[in-house]
């Protein structure tokens, strides 16, 4: 049992009220115990409404008023997204919100009747029971600015995916009217290609237009370079030779003014919200440090801040590790020594953010490169490129940790450390 569990259960004294709540749409269950698992009280049926919870609110307070407690704490299993609202009325009424994983309410739901049954009220009850173990964890919800921040590179996230959704839309359109389009330009989303999308896009377009007026057009678009009459040239050529469909161009050229219309619209959306990720992150005290690291960019730093919160509200980078689902995990026993794995168990969205980083850096930064060198090919436990990589992200972790919390900028020795610093030369 680590230390943190034991504080957990320290938390529940005598004089605690300890409440599990199992949150759906519309109406939530609650049920109550003492630190000894035994109920008090009956069920509370409430709706997820300001009227329901402070019906729940008078409810524990006439619990703890009846049993003599002074304090509460409150679980809940974080499905969804409708236990924040419930969240963040308990929390400004001083009541502290825990989370129940619930995976542990599925597997420990059978010790309370010995039965696979599964309903509210039992789910309500199995919340209660663990979080009167410690078996819970402390959200950390954002405030302020990063609650913010968060928001924005969630709507960050799902703009990106609706712009991958019409540029795959627009590939299946030139595909099937102008599949020679890509062999002119290489990246059909240049300046110079779009103008043509937008312009002339069927291979007939191109061929009521000569070359002169094709250059024209991009002229007028303030294309002054890197196109002429070569590229106007090979662009009629092409839609001579074209393979593309024939029939169907009316409502084909509709389709790809509305993906066009469409792909303007997010590119201008997520410019528009990057611009004002950028101001929050401005504010952020130890962000410009950060964004020392070499390879490390606005959009790592916001995503790291708008998962993790404060910096402040942690004492060491292990605890996010932990919350990435970096942590290691292992399978042994008796003789048999199990595979060393990540648990997984954390936040996707920031364990995907550090990988994706790290691949870059591999590239871009020096200490990186040579620290996954290291790793790589070392005479006593080599890992392999993907075990370096996560490696590699929890380092990465420490390096945001540390700069952030300490406002210090990037320097390779501090950062890495001397001793591995000469490590790496001797190894090299």
């Amino acid at each position: 049992m680590s230390i943190t569990q034991n504080s957990k259960i320290r938390r529940i004294t005598d004089s605690t009220l300890v409440v599990g709540a199992d949150i759906a749409k519309k109406v939530h269950v609650a049920r109550a115990s003492n630190v000894r698992g035994v109920e008090l009280g009956k069920p509370l049926t409430f709706d997820n409404t300001r009227h329901g919870f402070e019906k729940l609110l008078t409810w524990i307070r006439s619990l703890m008023l009846d049993h003599s407690c002074d304090n509460v704490i409150f679980g809940v299993e974080p499905t969804g997204h409708y236990w924040m609202n419930l969240a963040q009325f308990l929390r400004r009424e001083g009541i502290q919100v825990v989370l129940v994983n619930p995976l542990h309410v599925k597997k420990t739901k059978e010790l309370e009747d010995n039965s696979p049954t599964k309903n509210d009220r039992k789910d309500a009850r199995v919340i209660s029971l663990l979080v009167k173990d410690g078996r819970y964890s402390v959200p950390h919800i954002p405030e302020d600015i990063y609650a913010d921040l968060r928001v924005g590179m969630n709507e960050r996230d799902r703009l990106s995916e609706d712009l991958k959704r019409v540029q795959a839309r627009i590939h299946n359109w030139l595909d099937r009217f102008f599949p020679e389009f890509t062999t002119v330009f290489k990246d059909w989303e240049g300046k110079a290609a779009l103008v043509c999308l937008h312009e002339f896009p069927c291979p007939v377009d191109v061929q009521e237009k000569t070359a002169s007026e094709i250059v024209q057009a991009w002229r007028k678009n303030g294309i002054l370079r890197g196109v002429g009459l070569s590229k106007a040239n090979l662009l009629k050529e092409m839609a001579e030779q074209s393979i593309g469909l024939t029939e169907g161009l009316q409502m084909g050229h509709q389709e790809l003014m509305i993906l066009l219309r469409q792909y303007d619209l997010y590119q201008e959306q997520l410019e528009l919200l990057m611009s004002e990720v950028e101001r929050l992150v401005s504010q952020i005290p130890g962000t410009q440090q950060m964004l020392s690291v070499p390879g490390v960019g606005l959009v790592t730093v916001a995503g790291f801040l708008a998962e993790v919160g404060d910096l402040s509200g942690y004492d060491n980078a292990k605890q996010i590790q932990k919350l990435a689902g970096l942590n290691l995990k292992e399978n042994s026993s008796g003789k048999h020594k199990g595979r060393t794995t990540i648990s997984k168990r954390g936040r996707p969205k920031l364990r995907s953010l550090l990988f994706r980083c790290v691949i870059p850096l591999l590239a871009k930064n020096a200490e990186f490169q040579a620290l996954h060198r290291y790793y790589t090919q070392r005479v006593q436990n080599p890992l392999k490129r993907m075990q370096s990589a996560i490696a590699l992200s929890c380092r990465l972790i420490r390096i945001l940790f540390v700069l952030g919390r300490k406002q210090m900028p990037y320097d390779p020795v501090k950062v890495l450390g001397p001793v591995h610093m000469e490590r790496l030369q001797n190894a090299a």
